[in-house]
């Protein structure tokens, strides 16, 4: 019993689950001739990754052998369930606390784009959230992303205070010579107007990047 994964979670915790074990948690049981755990390394040898799986679209999750659309609508559940914790520490009105809480706002909205996105998280004086705003698309390379058009849009939110945030879709988040630019670009343009530019971050499969942190805001 002490060896089955729904009694180690609660004794040892999700951290001391394999992927295929939490998989089969959520798969909840198998079908004829193979059990959850079965499928779950089955679904997972599939799809090569854990997160190749869950970013496919529920259509093709329910086609696939062993699935259907209980079971997919169970995954693709769990999968919405961890963006909204993901989002919840910068909820609107709720202060905004250390760059971890805006990397982690901003991961479960942009980690799952191909394409890279250039967003602002506008603030009140107390540093609340009050919007957040997609302004600027561009490929897998980079977006254009336009100063007077960020000044705009925080003067029409009348915002104290500014975070910029942006994915990196190759993986990598280490900030490159153009974001380093552009965030002094948006600092002195937004200085203009008195209103702070408070961080920069980068954020990546492979981990997020505070510019502030950094020195260079």
């Amino acid at each position: 019993m002490s060896e089955r994964p729904r009694e180690r979670l609660l004794t040892a915790g999700p951290h001391a689950l394999s992927d295929g074990e939490l998989l089969a948690l959520l798969l909840g049981t198998g079908t004829r001739g193979q059990n959850a755990a079965d499928l779950a390394r089955g679904l997972l040898g599939q799809w090569g990754s854990l997160p190749a799986l869950l970013d496919s679209a529920p259509a093709e999750l329910v086609r696939a052998k062993g699935v259907g659309p209980a079971r997919a609508a169970r995954l693709v559940a769990a999968l919405e369930l961890g963006r909204r914790y993901l989002a919840a520490p910068v909820a609107p009105r709720r202060p905004l606390g250390a760059p971890a809480d805006a990397a982690r706002f901003l991961k479960a909205r942009l980690l799952d784009l191909p394409h890279e996105v250039f967003c602002c998280l506008f603030l009140d004086t107390r540093h609340r959230l009050i919007r957040y705003e997609e302004l600027f698309r561009g490929t897998i390379d980079g977006a254009t992303v336009y100063p007077r058009e960020v000044v705009k849009r925080a003067l029409q939110h009348n915002a104290s205070a500014v975070i910029l945030g942006h994915n990196h879709p190759s993986g990598v988040a280490e900030p490159s010579e153009a974001d380093r630019h552009i965030t002094l670009k948006l600092a002195k343009a937004l200085a203009l107007v008195e209103i702070r530019l408070l961080d920069h971050v980068v954020v990546s499969r492979g981990g997020h990047v505070s510019l502030a942190e950094r020195g260079l805001v």
